[in-house]
């Protein structure tokens, strides 16, 4: 990894190569933030993805970890790359709460619903205990029966075994 010690980049710090070799849409904003299009403050890099500051932070620290090569969903990411991917989002929820002097993380990535740029990216945000959040940010309800959630669990082992 190279050294990010500027606060604000006008793009990441990576080599020629690498920039060359990305798959990009240039009408994605993550994509134009690793074309060095798009200014933002980067916090962690290598050969595969990028992590930069959240512009509107549930807290300070709110990290985004994105894939170098324009991938949609989660869904879409080539399987050689969902390792190195999880691996960085492993790195940086030790990091981004450390450094924040919080003693845990939240990492969640969406998928089409509430994406708010088709690009895959893993949110790392640095919780403390009754810092305003509450459990995963909307209400939680039961199944009606056990009946119920059996037909569920079927249904989602049907569809697990159609997307394998």
């Amino acid at each position: 990894m190279s050294s990010l010690g500027s606060a604000l980049l006008s793009g990441p710090l990576r080599s020629d190569s690498i920039a060359d070799l990305a798959i990009q849409d240039p009408n994605c904003r993550f994509c134009q933030i690793i074309a060095g299009d798009e200014a933002a403050h980067l916090v962690f890099e290598d050969e595969g993805s990028i992590a930069f500051l959240d512009n509107r932070p549930l807290f300070p620290g709110h990290s985004l970890l994105v894939p170098r090569d324009h991938h949609e969903t989660l869904g879409d990411l080539p399987d050689e790359l969902v390792g190195p991917l999880f691996a960085n989002a492993r790195l940086l929820s030790v990091a981004v709460p450390k450094a924040m002097r919080k003693p845990g993380s939240f990492v969640a990535l969406n998928n089409v619903v509430s994406q708010s740029v088709p690009h895959v990216h893993v949110h790392v945000v640095p919780r403390k205990p009754k810092d305003g959040l509450r459990g995963f940010f909307w209400p939680r309800s039961k199944y009606a029966s056990e009946a119920e959630m059996r037909k569920v669990a079927e249904r989602v082992r049907k569809a697990v075994d159609g997307a394998r």
